[in-house]
């Protein structure tokens, strides 16, 4: 078992920025990865299983709804103590911080903002305590880069709603206690609504065969004939905003949480390239590698700043949906780019789960995609510059 020895890089100095309330909350996640997700994650990934046994860590250090109030549950942090504490489950790896981003941005928060008080008190605190996990349910088998024409449907049946229909892709399906699953009504509108494990005709099939996200559990939600409680119903946020609304959250803290991958790749291969000697000397001191190296630890830095910026913004109430976007495709290929430079650095070695490299590059496969694609994610920066739609 190989001992954890990073050092996080801070180039510009931007610890200066942060509280230090932001850096006892990073610290502690980041002695947490440390201590509890590096020795294991390998072996994780390897056998293609989510380690349950860190689920109740990760609540001890506020991973589980960071942001939302005490009183629920939550830690009742700040947006930013929220993204530096992605950041640091992410280094440990991708899917982990999956893990905890559906629970924070796509399960407590809309129970949070579109629930009613009731669901709060219900929900909120299990799930902030990992007593209960969740997953969302949007995508669907037709219908990934426009959830809009989802097919998922509920119907009123006087007492209760009848749901059918089928999700995928869907992180921590396979056990998960409720699912906020996203479906049209009669008239076509989007409703979310809190569907509980144990309900008739609700199943879970779990996806196997990934070669990312390996340490993460993904599966299907299936729906047939599922009646569903009406006060189960979230009734304060509808139409395809409301899940639009998540995954604004969710992928802010992508953005943080990729910076953290990076980060682990430039260490791994900034200590190896010292270490590692051809031609009687470090291949440090070459200068193929020092660009590498040099160009890596560039692109963190701009993509660190990028994001406490945007963590301010959020703060204030004032971070936008297309810069929330541009943060999450510009860090996620910063942090794929950086992977691959890093498994060069490292030759043979790089490919072996002796270092976190590969796995890190197989994971940012996934998160490239997830939570709006890279391409998509482009394109809603097109349209908030030129007002033209271009994938309509």
């Amino acid at each position: 078992m190989s001992q954890d020895l990073f050092q996080a890089p801070d180039y510009y100095q931007l610890d200066e920025l942060l509280t230090e309330e932001h850096i006892l909350v990073r610290d502690a996640a980041r002695e947490w990865v440390k201590k509890e997700v590096s020795p294991i994650i390998e072996q994780a990934a390897q056998d293609a299983k989510f380690p349950t046994s860190i689920v109740k860590g990760l609540a001890e250090i506020g991973a589980f709804g960071p942001y939302i109030p005490e009183e629920y549950g939550g830690a009742g942090l700040d947006q930013i103590s929220y993204g530096l504490i992605m950041q640091e489950i992410e280094r440990g790896d991708s899917g982990v911080r999956s893990t905890a981003s559906v629970q924070s941005s796509l399960v407590m928060y809309p129970i949070w903002k579109y629930g009613n008080e009731e669901q709060r008190k219900k929900y909120l605190p299990k799930l902030a305590s990992g007593e209960f996990l969740g997953c969302f349910g949007l995508t669907e088998p037709d219908h990934g880069s426009n959830p809009g024409g989802m097919v998922t449907n509920i119907k009123d049946m006087g007492d209760y709603y009848l749901l059918n229909g089928a999700k995928m892709w869907i992180s921590n399906a396979p056990f998960a206690d409720i699912a906020v699953v996203w479906a049209k009504n009669e008239e076509g509108r989007i409703k979310g609504i809190i569907v509980e494990r144990g309900m008739e005709g609700f199943s879970t099939p779990e996806t196997h065969n990934k070669w990312s996200l390996r340490a993460s559990a993904t599966g299907e939600l299936i729906f047939d004939n599922v009646k569903v409680p009406k006060e189960n119903l979230l009734p304060n946020k509808d139409g395809l905003g409301a899940p639009l609304g998540c995954l604004d959250s969710a992928r802010y803290g992508i953005a943080w949480g990729a910076i953290g991958s990076a980060m682990d790749c430039y260490d791994t291969a900034l200590r190896y390239a010292k270490e590692r000697i051809q031609f009687g000397k470090p291949i440090a001191s070459f200068q193929l590698q020092q660009k590498k190296l040099a160009e890596m630890i560039t692109e963190i830095t701009k993509a660190q700043l990028l994001t406490w910026r945007l963590g301010v913004l959020r703060n204030e109430g004032r971070a936008t949906a297309a810069q929330i976007s541009m943060a999450k495709r510009n860090n996620v290929e910063m942090a794929l780019k950086i992977a691959r430079e890093a498994r060069q650095i490292l030759g043979a070695m790089g490919i072996t789960g002796e270092y976190s490299i590969m796995r890190h590059m197989m994971n940012l496969e996934s998160v490239i995609t997830y939570e709006g694609t890279h391409d998509i994610h482009l394109l809603i920066t097109g349209l908030d510059i030129t007002g033209i739609p271009a994938f309509k």
